[in-house]
Order: C-alpha cells, then sequence, then structure tokens
C-alpha cells in the first residue's frame, strides 16, 4: 500500500484548460490527458448506449479515485463528465440539434499516473459488484487536443445550438482558424442535481490556423 500523501489535487484547478466565461470565446492550448472513455450513437436523452456509459464510467472513476488514494497515496477529485460528439452534418449541432444523429465518446479525465493495469484491476472489482452494463467497452486512451477554442454556456443543453453557431461561423473563420477536431463539451454541473437554467457547460473546438 502506498504511503498516505496529505495534498488532495483539485486539477479542475490546476489545469487552465478547465476554466472559461461566459460570452467569450478564447483561444486556449489543451495539454494531451488521459480518460476514461466509451463510445456510442444516438440522442443521449434516449439512447439506452448513453445511459450504460455513464452508468459505467462514473463507478470506476470513483472506485480509481479511492484505489489511487488507498494503494498509490495519491488523492484527487473525481473530474466532471465529458463528452466528445460529431456528425456528417454540423447543423446537428447548431440549428437543427438532431441528436439522433450524433456519434459521441463519453469520458473521464484521470491522472496520468493512473496505468492500464490499474484501471484493469478496479474494473474486476467493479464487475464483482455488478450494475456497470458496459465495462466490456471501457478503454483508458490519450487525447491531445493542442489549440481550442472555448466558451463557457450557462443554460439548458438544447440552448447551445446559437453559441455553437457563432462559435463556428464567425469567430473560428474571422481568426483564420479551422476546426480540426471533435466538438468537445464538459459538463461542470449535475444535470441531476441542477435547474436547467444554472448548468454550466464548457463548450469548446479544436482548431488550427490557415
Amino acid at each position: 500500500m502506498g504511503t498516505q500523501s496529505k495534498t488532495k489535487v483539485d486539477f479542475k484547478k490546476e489545469i487552465t484548460s478547465y476554466k472559461a466565461t461566459a460570452g467569450t470565446f478564447a483561444l486556449v492550448k489543451v495539454p494531451e490527458l488521459q480518460f476514461l472513455m466509451i463510445d456510442g450513437h444516438g440522442d443521449p436523452n434516449t439512447a439506452q448506449a448513453y445511459r450504460d456509459a455513464l452508468e459505467t464510467l462514473y463507478p470506476v472513476a470513483y472506485k480509481l479515485k479511492f484505489f489511487s488514494k488507498q494503494e498509490l497515496g495519491r488523492d484527487y477529485g473525481v473530474m466532471p463528465l465529458e463528452g466528445l460528439r460529431w456528425s456528417e452534418d454540423m447543423a446537428s449541432f447548431t440549428t437543427e440539434r438532431d441528436k439522433s444523429r450524433w456519434d459521441w465518446t463519453m469520458m473521464i479525465m484521470t491522472p496520468d499516473w493512473i496505468t492500464p493495469g490499474h484501471v484493469d484491476a478496479v474494473v474486476e472489482a467493479v464487475r464483482s459488484k455488478g450494475g456497470a452494463p458496459a465495462l466490456e467497452s471501457l478503454r483508458l486512451a490519450s487525447l491531445n487536443e493542442g489549440l481550442c477554442v472555448q466558451t463557457l454556456h450557462t443554460g439548458p443543453y438544447d440552448a447551445e445550438g446559437p453559441v455553437l453557431e457563432e462559435m463556428h461561423k464567425d469567430f473560428i473563420p474571422s481568426h483564420r482558424l479551422r476546426p480540426t477536431g471533435k466538438h468537445h463539451e464538459i459538463y461542470l454541473s449535475d444535470a441531476r442535481r441542477t435547474a436547467p437554467e444554472k448548468l454550466k457547460t464548457i463548450l469548446r473546438q479544436p482548431v488550427a490556423r490557415n
């Protein structure tokens, strides 16, 4: 068992790209990070695969946090849920909001000292208790987004469309940028405990300079 650390790491404070301001589009450099990830397709409001992903990510993420604290002596706060979303037509995110056409990867950031072996051990512990239906789809993988445009959206998820349209049709081209990666959302609020008008979500788009 590792020596207990007296310091609990808060990555939301340490990693500057987990901060954003409403009403402002900012260019940020996002470091390479690793995540617990599960892929899927369909409307997050209705797709069983989406519910299964969340019912798997959360117990593994929390079990991993306690494993790290108890066995490695390194404590940290579990990070918020994040999602990569993409579709053949960007309008499905902006003007049409046709969620049935979305592909997605739901994920939770995990410290770089966590190894695949640690995850395997935790997955087996979670499996033994049941109730995590997508364990076979879970993976630990890195994401290196680099230069990104992001802003903070406050309000219901379905009200994101105009903000995303402004990001893609105004800010990105006017700054001689082009999208290079998948639309990324970071859910700073717990939707189960927060009124829709108070939800806080970072909206991010990886970009490159033209």
